[in-house]
């Protein structure tokens, strides 16, 4: 063999072996970056569900005490772990089974919240004002997206406002319960108010319509609300 040609072989090895190294260790740190969010969700939700846990206590015992409607409630934190969740939904995709199991786990969560307000609802007297999103993102629902961005801009707009999002096909136990509960057919998007169910895509002024309790909130709470977004 030619010594040039040789030489010409030895360095396109180098070259495609560096390329392939470089290539495996980009790859094996964007895997344990991802492993790294996947664990930081985790640890979020299954710290959530022992504070729900931990404030249900909390405000049975309390019952209707003076202040003790103003201890905060996961909302907030709620509306954070449902932003990483989707971003995990979009970089790993729908089916990751990792992703799955995550969605499940802040479901429960999500029903968790519901079932602390409702008691505190019927406990204390007190207005709460819910909507439980029903959806699908396997392509079937061109609605679902649009309603999605909708109910998010009333979740800012709104601070009391509690929405909580269903994978209508997570094959959840605890959702398929809600389902039946509500007698709920498949025609998504859905939202349940006041325990009524309503089929496809509704707009801000219907949901609004449908919640007067929020239409009535003070222009001036309205205004700091649109100020701290």
């Amino acid at each position: 063999m030619d010594p040039k040609d040789q030489k010409r072989y030895v360095t396109v090895f180098l070259l495609t072996s560096g390329i392939f190294l470089v290539a495996f260790l980009v790859s094996d740190f964007l895997y344990n970056v991802r492993i790294a969010q996947v664990a930081e969700i985790e640890e979020g939700i299954n710290r959530n569900i022992l504070e729900t846990e931990i404030q249900y206590a909390l405000l049975a015992d309390a019952a209707c005490e003076e202040g003790a409607n103003s201890v905060p409630l996961s909302i907030e934190e709620l509306n954070t772990l449902a932003t990483k969740l989707a971003y995990m939904e979009n970089s790993r995709g729908i089916d990751d089974p990792e992703v799955v199991a995550l969605k499940k786990d802040y479901s429960l969560l999500e029903i968790k919240d519901y079932l602390l307000q409702r008691e505190r609802a019927r406990t204390c007297g007190e207005k709460i004002s819910t909507v439980m999103y029903f959806y699908s993102n396997k392509g079937d629902c061109e609605e679902c997206r649009k309603m999605g961005y909708v109910l998010t801009d009333m979740r800012d707009a709104h601070d009391d406002l509690h929405v909580y999002s269903f994978d209508y096909h997570l094959g959840l136990g605890a959702i398929e319960t809600l389902k039946a509960i509500y007698g709920l057919e498949e025609r998504l998007p859905i939202v349940v108010i006041n325990r009524k169910p309503y089929y496809g895509f509704q707009d801000r002024e219907e949901l609004e319509r449908l919640l007067p309790e929020l239409a009535r909130k003070p222009e001036s709470a309205r205004a700091a609300t649109s100020t701290r977004k």
